[in-house]
Parts: structure tokens; sequence; C-alpha cells
């Protein structure tokens, strides 16, 4: 059950494909703000979580809408989020690199507003592209909160996205356009940041298994007939290799986590559980694991890693220390200001040009079921 956070790459508005350049200069501190550009505001998407023991079922049953899940399934999720008494960090975090953005915008002299959208608790998206039309927002840079690209992390956010607007247009509202940053996997702050708290997690280890430590990069499963399950996990292996150079390690695996679905659809893996027997039994004695397919220490990072695969590493005797997500790092703020500046930058003086239809998404999502208690 995915708190990652399309088949398309990133960089694109929601109803158009056009082209991408590489042409962004490493210093992007002075940028030329005094031609314009036709950005009212950024939206920042994002998974959403409970914030309270009493919205944990309401926000699966959203969680889970269209799908047929067990009740068991769904109850033995439910007690995850109680052990952190019902309460995802995930929203307090979205807040706090939301106003990263917006200070380090501001700083270069973009005073764009910047809102936060959820895909299954408050802020709705919804609620937040109906906010926007009321204030006047009419084209907004997109930043949708996973850094590799598959359906489930992005593409079904764009969905989301492009529902809301069929909604604003119902309500006889302007729909607003939305413009997505491209990929980001690969920018020097993010990957700095990942590896900041990979030193900081490290120096927890043993002197005896400090340096020999294996490093372990861990991100969501997916199915792997999951449109793009191939760019996914391509992109997961650049940018572990890309945080590997900067350890000057080749000791290193990619793993997932996470894992949900029926039994027998085959799922990406390895799985991390079976990667620490397997590793334990190979002579390894250290691990550091660092969850690089997300961006913030929500509950899927503290239960499937700090309970699950600790519960496994004790088991097992092998020592491990688990690294901070990206959280707020300010290097990662700057790489996700970065992604917006780019993206402006590229339209200063033009549009991005509708080609497409705008109401049309790849697969029709229902909308969240419980949007109050």
């Amino acid at each position: 059950m995915s708190e990652q956070g399309p088949a398309h790459a990133q960089g694109e508005t929601e109803d158009t494909r056009h082209d991408r350049s590489d042409d962004a200069t490493p210093d992007r501190l002075e940028s030329d703000v005094k031609r314009r550009h036709p950005f009212d505001a950024v939206l920042m998407i994002s998974f959403g979580g409970p914030q309270g023991p009493k919205e944990v079922r309401p926000f699966l049953t959203n969680v889970l809408r269209g799908r047929r899940v067990p009740p068991e399934r769904i109850e033995e999720v439910a007690h995850h989020y109680e052990l952190f008494n019902g309460v995802s960090p995930l929203t307090a975090i979205t807040e706090r690199q939301a106003a990263g953005v917006r200070q380090r915008l501001h700083t270069r002299g973009l005073t764009l507003p910047v809102y936060i959208g959820m895909r299954n608790w408050h802020p709705f998206l919804g609620d937040t592209l109906r906010q926007m039309a009321a204030d006047g927002v009419r084209r907004a840079v997109g930043l949708i909160l996973a850094a590799h690209r598959s359906y489930s992390s992005c593409g079904q956010y764009r969905d989301n996205v492009l529902q809301a607007r069929a909604e604003l247009r119902a309500a006889g509202l302007t729909p607003i356009q939305i413009t997505y940053v491209n990929d980001w996997h690969l920018e020097p702050g993010y990957i700095d940041a990942i590896t900041w708290q990979i030193h900081q997690a490290r120096i927890q280890l043993s002197l005896a298994h400090r340096k020999d430590a294996h490093f372990v990069f861990t991100a969501h499963s997916i199915p792997e007939s999951m449109p793009a399950a191939d760019t996914y996990k391509a992109q997961l292996l650049q940018t572990a290799a890309m945080v590997a150079q900067r350890l000057v390690t080749k000791n290193w695996t990619l793993v997932f986590q996470s894992r949900s679905g029926r039994p027998e659809d085959p799922w990406v893996g390895p799985d991390v559980n079976g990667y620490l027997r397997q590793a334990k039994a190979d002579g390894v004695n250290a691990v550091v694991v660092s969850p690089i397919g997300f961006v913030c220490d929500h509950i899927e990072v503290l239960f499937d890693l700090d309970v699950e695969a600790r519960a496994t590493a004790d088991e097992i005797g092998l020592e491990m220390v688990r690294a901070s997500s990206v959280n707020w790092h300010p290097h990662f703020l700057d790489a996700l200001a970065n992604a917006v500046v780019d993206l402006i930058e590229k339209y200063r003086g033009r549009r991005p040009l509708t080609i497409v239809s705008a109401d049309a998404p790849n697969a029709r999502e229902l909308p969240p079921i419980i949007t109050s208690l």
C-alpha cells in the first residue's frame, strides 16, 4: 500500500508532450527573473496520511479504493499506523518541504505560492485545485514528490490531477494547467542529501564493521506488469549507482520493500528481508539501509524497515543501521527548487502548448471515498 507517491516522462504538461531540453546551466541562482514566465504557482503532490487513530481506516479506505483487499490485510496495515499513534509523518514533512521550496524560490526572485495536494487524505488534490482556482491561479508547475517514474509513483497522480481539473470544468471554473518538472532522480542536491544521510547512519555502526559495511538501497516494490516498471527500476539503479560513487564503494545492492497485492502476482524484487538473510549467509556482517525510493520517513519506512527489517537483522545476527530519508535536508530542498526553476526558465517568454485533450486520463481513478469524518 504505497506512500510513494507516469509512464510518461515528467517535464510535460499533463495534457501535452513537449520536447525536453538539457540546457539548464549549473548555476541557476543567477537566473534572469525580469523576463516573463507563464506560471502563477507551484503544486506539490503527494500521497497523504492520517493524522490520528480515527483517521486510519477512512484513510486506508481511500488508499484501497477500487481494489479487492482482504479485511485481514486492511487490519494488518491499520495496525502498522496504530503503532505510531495513527499519525503518518508524511503530511508534516511535506509541509516543511513546501516551505523550503517556497523560501528558495523567493530567494531567487520567484515569489510564487506553493500549494500541497494529496491523493488519499487532506489536503485532497481536488480541494487544493479548487482553492488555487479561487485564488486566480491559471498555470502551475507540478512537482510530484517521487523521484522515480512508474504508474503508481507518478502516473496515477497525474491522472488524479486530470480528474480534479475535469471537476473544476464541470463546476464552471477554469481548469488549471499543470506543467510537470523534468526527472530529478539524478539532481546533485538530491544525491548529496542521500549521501549525507548515509554517512550519518554509517557512523552508528561498530568500528569493527564500519569500513566493510554493505549499502542496501530500498524502494517500494511494484508489479512487474505495471506500466514503466522497467523505467522505474532503471532510474533507481541510476540513483543508487551515483550515490555509491559518492561513497566510493562497490558494495551496494538495490532491493525492494512494502510489497502488497496477490501472492501469485510477480512483483519487482528482491525483497529486503530476503536479501538481508542471503547477505548474512554470504558473510556480510553489517549493512546500512537507505530508503532512496522515498522522500520522507513515513509509515512504510518506519514500519517496513525500522520494525520488520530490523527484526530480521536481529534474528540473524546482522548489524544494521537505517539512514534517514532525505526529508527536509537542505540539499534536497535545493534540488526540488532547482527542478522548478529549470522548468520556469524553459518557458520564459512562452507558454506550454496544449495539443491534446486536457481531460482524458490514462486510467480512470476512483475519487477518494471518504473526505470527512
